[in-house]
């Protein structure tokens, strides 16, 4: 990893509510009133817990960038 914090944000518009992510990683995701996931905070520490929820949504719903560069780390580049 290169960045030691990440800008994730749920792409709300995507979201269909399986609430696996808040499941996943209660500490980093959370549901709000309808049910859609979402971080606990913009930036989160960089670490496998969080790529791998967001690799686990099924609908690539969360992305995830480099706080301080910008650089997306999921989904990745070309995709």
């Amino acid at each position: 990893m290169t960045t030691e914090r990440w800008n994730v944000i749920v792409d709300t518009r995507m979201c269909v509510r399986t609430g696996l992510c808040a499941a996943a990683a209660p500490e980093h995701f959370e549901l709000d009133e309808n049910g859609q996931g979402h971080a606990r905070s913009a930036t989160l520490p960089a670490s496998e817990e969080v790529l791998e929820v967001a690799e686990s949504c099924p609908i690539e719903a969360i992305g995830i960038r480099g706080a301080d560069t910008g650089e997306r780390v999921f989904p990745p580049p070309g995709s």
